[in-house]
This record gives C-alpha cells, sequence and structure tokens, in this order.
C-alpha cells in the first residue's frame, strides 16, 4: 500500500536554488532563499549554497536550459550536497527528471512547508490537516515512488507492465486516503464548531491575532494575558490555534485567539487545508495584524497577509495594524516609519512584545474599536426580535442578558451602527 512517508533517505546537505526571468527579481529571490534557508535549517539540514539563476524562458523538462543545468550539476556534486531545493514550484515531471539526472533528491519550497507543518503540528485537527495537504501534494507525484519499475511491452499497445498497474492502483489508495481524512477533518469541525458556539454564549468580545509567521504574535498573546503559549524564534512556531482570555484597562474581559502564521508563496492547498483552524479569523469581532518591523521585507509580508485574509473572505473584517519590535529599531528609523505611508492610511499601534513598551496604548485602542468604553445601556428586546439580541452579542457588545416575561433584558456597549436598530427598544 503506498503511503505518504517521512523522506525516504536522511538528507544533510542542501543547495538551494531560486530561478528568474528578471533581473528586477534578484533582490526578492535572494530574500525568499533566505527565508527557505530557515526553514531547511528548522527541520535540521544544512545549508552549503544559495543560489539565484536568471533564465531568459524556462523549460518545461528542467525549468533550466541544459547548459545552466550542468552548471548546478557540477556545484552540487562538487559540493558533495545531497538534496537540491527548488525556492520555485516544480511539476512532478521536473522533480523526476532532476533526480534522475541529478542522483540526489529533489524537492521544492512545498515540500519543505509541508514537513516543517508536519513537525510542528500538535493537536488532532492540526495533524489530520497536515496530512490532507501532503496527500494532495504527493497524488500527481506517486509515479515518482515506481520509477524503478520498468514496462513491459508484451502482448499490445494496450497491455499495461507492473509499474503503470500499481502506480494506478497506488493513486486510488492515495485518493481514497484524501476522502477519509476530508471525513475525518469534518468531524473535528464539527466539534471546534460546537465548542465555539459554547464560547460564543459567554458575553465576551473576541480579537484574532493574524500576521506573518515569526511576527510576533504568540509573544503577544503571552504579554497581555499572561500565557505560556510556545512563543520562539522560529518560522511556523505556532500552528493550532490558541485563545486565552485577557483583562481590558476598564475591567471587561475579552478573548484573545492566536492563528498560524502566513508565510509569502504559501501553497494553496495549505490555505485550503488549514481553512478550518483559520475560520477564527472570520468569527473575531477584531483582527489584530501583527507586523515585525524589523524585518525588511515587512511591507511584502504585511501585503501577504492581506492577500490569504481575502482568500479566506475576512477581508471586509476591522483590522488593527500592530507594528512590533520596535525595540529593534533607531530612533530615527522608527520616527521615518510612523510618518510613512503604511501608518497614514491605517490605524496602527507601534509596540514591543518582548519588553512590553506601548502594551498599555493597544489595550486601550483595542477597547476602543471594540465600543467598551461607551457607557453601558439597557434595553429590553422582544422575544420574536431575538436575533438582536444574538447579534449584539457576535459584536462582542454585550454584557448581560435576563430572560422576561415580555421579553430580554439585555445590558450592552453597542456600535453606533448596531445602535440605530436597537435604540427603540431602550428602556
Amino acid at each position: 500500500m503506498f503511503e505518504v512517508k517521512e523522506k525516504p533517505r536522511l538528507v544533510e546537505k542542501a543547495y538551494l536554488l531560486a530561478v528568474i526571468s528578471n533581473e528586477d527579481e534578484r533582490a526578492n529571490a535572494e530574500s525568499l532563499l533566505d527565508e527557505l534557508d530557515e526553514l531547511v535549517s528548522n527541520l535540521g539540514i544544512k545549508v552549503f549554497h544559495k543560489k539565484v539563476v536568471r533564465v531568459r524562458k524556462t523549460f518545461p523538462g528542467y525549468l533550466l536550459g541544459k547548459g545552466k543545468f550542468n552548471e548546478i550539476i557540477g556545484d552540487v556534486g562538487e559540493l558533495g550536497c545531497d538534496v537540491i531545493i527548488f525556492d520555485n514550484e516544480l511539476s512532478p515531471s521536473q522533480q523526476r527528471n532532476w533526480e534522475a539526472e541529478s542522483k540526489v533528491l529533489v524537492i521544492d519550497r512545498q515540500e519543505i512547508i509541508l514537513d516543517v507543518f508536519a513537525a510542528r503540528a500538535q493537536t488532532k485537527e492540526a495533524v489530520l490537516q497536515v496530512k490532507l495537504a501532503r496527500l494532495e501534494y504527493s497524488l500527481p507525484r506517486v509515479r515518482r515512488a515506481w520509477t524503478h519499475l520498468g514496462r513491459q511491452r508484451g502482448g499490445g499497445v494496450t497491455q499495461r507492465g507492473e509499474g503503470e498497474a500499481q502506480i494506478e492502483l497506488d493513486q486510488r489508495l492515495v485518493r481514497d486516503q484524501i476522502t477519509a481524512t476530508k471525513k475525518e477533518i469534518k468531524q473535528v469541525a464539527k466539534t471546534r464548531k460546537t465548542s465555539r458556539k459554547r464560547r460564543l454564549k459567554i458575553p465576551l468580545p473576541t480579537v484574532a491575532l493574524v500576521g506573518y509567521t515569526n511576527a510576533g504574535k504568540s509573544t503577544l498573546l503571552n504579554k497581555v494575558c499572561g500565557a505560556d503559549v510556545l512563543s520562539e524564534d522560529k518560522l511556523f512556531a505556532t500552528l493550532d490555534p490558541t485563545s486565552r482570555q485577557a483583562q481590558l484597562p476598564r475591567g471587561r474581559k475579552i478573548i484573545f485567539t492566536d492563528t498560524v502564521g502566513f508565510i509569502r508563496k504559501l501553497p494553496h492547498r495549505l490555505v485550503d487545508a488549514f481553512r478550518a483552524t483559520l475560520e477564527e479569523t472570520l468569527v473575531a469581532n477584531l483582527l489584530l495584524h501583527v507586523v515585525d518591523l524589523s524585518s525588511p521585507q515587512f511591507e511584502e509580508h504585511m501585503q501577504t497577509t492581506l492577500e490569504v485574509l481575502s482568500e479566506l473572505g475576512a477581508e471586509d473584517k476591522e483590522i488593527l495594524t500592530v507594528f512590533n519590535k520596535i525595540d529593534l529599531l533607531e530612533s530615527e528609523s522608527l520616527e521615518n516609519l510612523k510618518l510613512g505611508q503604511n501608518c497614514k492610511d491605517r490605524d496602527v499601534v507601534f509596540v514591543s512584545c518582548e519588553s512590553g513598551e506601548g502594551i498599555a496604548d493597544l489595550l486601550q485602542v483595542i477597547e476602543r474599536k471594540l465600543g467598551l468604553t461607551k457607557k453601558e445601556r439597557v434595553f429590553l428586546i422582544p422575544h420574536d426580535q431575538y436575533e438582536l439580541v444574538v447579534k449584539t452579542r457576535r459584536e462582542g457588545s454585550l454584557a448581560k442578558e435576563i430572560a422576561e416575561d415580555v421579553g430580554v433584558r439585555m445590558t450592552a456597549f453597542p456600535s453606533d451602527r448596531l445602535l440605530d436598530e436597537i435604540r427603540e427598544f431602550e428602556v
């Protein structure tokens, strides 16, 4: 039976490669290779060389022309590397061609991200989601596992050899595993949905932390909630959503939820696989977009996060941008950034989650954004208008509700938009 397993051979020395078609892409490609370097290192593989190759056109068989291909194969042999890792996405046939010629393992960025996710997944849901993503990635690559089996051309053009028959069987098995895994994920998602419904019945506003991986979301959660969530200087240190309770300056309690970080060139199958995990962003009353301001690529990281949020259908949610790691910047650089375009067009707060600088200001802004600085008001909502109570709870503005004969007496901090709907029921 075909199974998705770890790498079939131990790899220790990596050669990283990025292919570009325009010289203007070089700086970005080098930045992406540095990111890939960190991902690979997190798997315990040592990077021996990184190279950006410019080509005038791509070739379907090898992505590169034969001259560049031979040059890289020679470099790999001289360095003694046992794996070539492309930052570009490779087709199954390109992987097979490179492996056949180079005699070393050849993989791409997608497979590295999948391996990192697999190594970090903790909860049952995250493990299942990684399994599904790896199965979907492996399906068109099943042929790689059977290249040692030749086809026996005996009787006629329709007669297939052992290799081809085995490939078809394995592909069917992988499809069956994909179907079974999707069913398991649906069941786990139902359980989580039930848990979320119970949590939403508690009239506490929810705030979801989103942002590029390693931006400091878990550190922020720990700082404001007094929690001890794993917080490391690693890409994808957090995969599973974690919720903790925090108290705002005026005494109101809210729920903070940490979510998986995003990354450039995130495989779409991982966006789909982790959609259930990232659904926490869709039900939150406010999104905190945490940005590592010390990164030279922070603007690209911001754009990546916003694009993934758009894919999830969360682009219309209210977002508060939190520029983190200000302790790593020179004061002059920080002042220039505060005057820049990124601060003019959006609500922003500058913090250092490590030192705690700016955290008090952040909590005050969150309080204001959630409408919790307003005076509480009392409404008597008729039973046939109970959806207004549900809407108030969903907005995170409900403080208390008591069922009475004529309706529901609720104490709330409604936003201006919600107040227009329920003003007539105020007592």
